[in-house]
């Protein structure tokens, strides 16, 4: 992952946890909307661990999560 970019996969993270918990799911729930598994969910939330992400999974989480793509992508909050 590039170095330059670790902030934003953070913030990412942290905006998906937001809407996450805002529709009262848990991270399994969300990984089994998104077909990916509970461990990278947790790692794409975690900000301690930047992990990047593919803008499929990324367009995916957003839809089970029922917000605009932009939302996520935010980062001015």
């Amino acid at each position: 992952m590039n170095k330059k970019r670790t902030k934003e996969y953070k913030m990412l993270g942290l905006n998906i946890a937001y809407y996450r918990k805002l529709r009262g799911l848990t991270q399994l729930q969300l990984a089994d909307r998104v077909n990916i598994s509970r461990t990278h969910m947790s790692n794409i939330e975690a900000p301690n661990m930047p992990t990047s992400i593919s803008l499929d999974t990324l367009m995916d989480i957003a839809e089970a999560l029922e917000v605009p793509l932009c939302n996520l992508l935010s980062f001015d909050r």
